[in-house]
């Protein structure tokens, strides 16, 4: 009876996390279309690809960050965007290597980590001071944002140029050499 048990619980996860997928990502499509016949805008799979549409994300105050709204891509510097979830165990091992990028190349683009997360803004700071988060943190709640650009998986991280071409996007815990030379392509690209 318990094993029954444990199988349906197993199952009744794929379907919920599935879903969930599903209404981020939207329905997988062998051609790479919506079905609609317009093709995916912002589909950062690859890098190459290119939405140039503004976003403006809330950001909250925390160690590192202010309060306030800031345009996603950046219209005047590269953009450097890191998805993450304070409920994600790789997410937080990802977080000292964040904080090397940041220390290294952070003052050349905008630098943000953005969660989805619906919760107060109060237990977001105290997660972030937490964890040495110490760079903007960006609130996505209709994930719009989370949508465009995430490469797979949490954590995700993505480097948007100037001209809001993505040159470099991947998902798993990656190291700072890593995520800078991630950065370092969109610098590069839009002649930064």
């Amino acid at each position: 009876m318990r094993r029954r048990d444990v199988l349906a619980g197993l199952g009744s996860v794929g379907i919920v996390g599935g879903a969930g997928v599903m209404v981020i990502r939207g329905p997988p499509s062998l051609d790479g279309n919506t079905g609609t016949g317009e093709s995916q805008p912002g589909n950062s799979d690859e890098a190459g690809s290119t939405n140039t549409e503004p976003l403006t994300i809330e950001t909250i105050d925390a160690p590192g960050s202010e309060a306030g709204e800031f345009r996603v891509p950046a219209a005047d510097r590269a953009t450097f965007l890191d998805f993450f979830g304070t409920w994600c165990p790789p997410c937080i091992e990802q977080m000292p290597a964040l904080a090397e990028a940041n220390e290294r190349i952070g003052d050349e683009v905008l630098f943000m980590s953005v969660t989805s997360e619906s919760r107060p803004n109060g237990e977001l700071a105290d997660w972030w001071e937490k964890h040495d988060g110490s760079w903007l943190l960006g609130l996505d709640p209709t994930a719009a944002l989370t949508a465009r650009y995430l490469a797979g998986g949490y954590p995700s991280a993505v480097a948007i140029d100037m001209s809001g071409t993505v040159q470099w996007s991947d998902s798993g815990i990656k190291t700072a050499d890593e995520l800078v030379a991630g950065i370092e392509q969109a610098l590069e690209a839009g002649g930064q």
